[in-house]
């Protein structure tokens, strides 16, 4: 435990960051985006007859030479444990339909993007590999992935379908690939008649656990896979599994294979988590301010429970002659797109936001993680998806990250002592 009052944390603080921005930037010399970590999966077949295997290289897969080139372009080595089982499966043929669950920085979204990219006859120049993610953002940083890992394919093409991509009824979308959020796709598809889904190929439905939250996705997330062929693809990823995901992924994947992490092993090794002791509000901000100086020596991000604090934060940390990000629901699309960009960019090196940003946002320098408020559910109970995804921000592919949690009540105590109990991690 750290007290606000107490410095030595700093030195600590300064001392890891400055270690976990050599590695980094070692990382990014060797071009290593996914790591051999120790996460152990568990397979299930749909036909226990069929003969499981998986691959230790990306020429086992025999992907076509422009991909295999756009795998290595992106820093990829060799494939993670989640890849090694979910690629086969993906690109097999016949067409296997798969749930999975794939915990942050584990390399599911390049394993999906290798899946839909493979499958695609670039000759025919219609829609025929469809993604949906929960939000924009998680949208955008998908198609920039499909972008990246497609940089050699070019007669390739993404579309986006997304809030604010003003198409005209009836113009046919000649991209072979479309990433969007639940209710623009399904206006492309019903309304303005842009997509027709009884050729898609592969849907994948990324998030599913985030995607459920909201009950509005989850009605035109299983509207849009009625619509498609029987022969399509079926791919869904959540990082979390409850009961209420299971349902989900029931409802929407046939017949599936199953990828599982195993319960004890959801949370990431690689990331160590601290507390610090305050009184109040004002309290926090100086124990942050006491900080302040060691997390923007890489990049971090800062939770908020609301957006009331998280501008409080941000206009208070301005006045000290801090740099700060800030990004909240109530921007505009191009607002909150500016601002991520700016901090991928490595333009501002701390990330003030509430739970919009707690998933999806994969910037490989954010180094620490501090939750000036712990995270709540609707009913003001432990949220521990909510935790797990917060965090879930560091210790990106396996390196080392850093998580802070404020408390500065008894109730916030017990909440924390929630959190060690269901991930089984001591605080300190």
């Amino acid at each position: 435990v750290a007290y606000a009052s107490d410095l030595l944390p700093v030195s600590f603080l300064i001392y890891y960051l400055e270690d976990r921005a050599s590695q980094s930037l070692l990382n990014k010399l060797i071009r290593s985006n996914v790591v051999n970590n120790t996460n152990q999966v568990e397979v299930l077949q749909r036909d226990p007859n069929s003969p499981l295997y998986s691959v230790k290289t990306f020429e086992e897969l025999r992907l076509k030479p422009q991909l295999l080139k756009g795998v290595y372009e992106m820093g990829f080595n060799r494939p993670s444990k989640i890849q090694e089982n979910a690629l086969p499966m993906m690109l097999a043929e016949p067409p296997q339909n798969l749930i999975a669950q794939s915990q942050s920085g584990t390399g599911k979204t390049a394993a999906f993007v290798l899946a839909m990219l493979s499958h695609v006859d670039p000759s025919l120049k219609w829609p025929q590999c469809l993604c949906i993610s929960p939000t924009y953002e998680l949208a955008l940083q998908t198609g920039k992935v499909i972008e990246q890992m497609g940089k050699f394919y070019s007669e390739v093409k993404l579309a986006y379908a997304v809030r604010g991509h003003k198409m005209d009824r009836g113009v046919k979308i000649k991209e072979q690939i479309v990433i969007g959020t639940p209710g623009t796709v399904l206006d492309w598809c019903v309304k303005l008649k842009l997509i027709d889904p009884k050729k898609i190929k592969v849907f994948v439905l990324d998030e599913a656990d985030v995607m459920i939250a909201t009950q509005g996705h989850q009605d035109q997330s299983i509207r849009i896979q009625r619509m498609l062929p029987k022969g399509c693809q079926m791919l869904l990823f959540s990082a979390t599994f409850e009961d209420s995901v299971w349902k989900f992924a029931e409802r929407v994947v046939p017949d599936p294979n199953i990828i599982k992490l195993k319960r004890e092993e959801e949370t990431l090794d690689t990331i160590k988590q601290y507390y610090v002791l305050c009184n109040s509000k004002e309290d926090k901000f100086n124990a942050l301010c006491n900080i302040y100086g060691a997390i923007t020596i890489a990049q971090a991000m800062i939770f908020c429970h609301t957006r009331k604090t998280a501008n409080w934060l941000a206009g208070q940390l301005s006045k000290e002659g801090h740099q700060v990000a800030l990004l909240s629901g109530e921007m505009v699309v191009e607002q909150r797109a500016a601002v991520i960009e700016r901090f991928r960019d490595g333009k501002e090196k701390v990330l003030i936001t509430t739970n919009v940003c707690a998933r999806g946002i994969d910037v490989e320098q954010v180094s620490v993680v501090i939750n000036f408020d712990l995270p709540l559910d609707k009913d003001g109970n432990p949220d521990n998806e909510t935790y797990l995804h917060r965090i879930g921000r560091t210790g990106r592919f396996g390196k080392r990250g850093l998580a802070v949690n404020m408390v500065d009540s008894q109730r916030s105590m017990e909440i924390l002592k929630t959190y060690e109990k269901h991930f089984s991690k001591c605080f300190h």
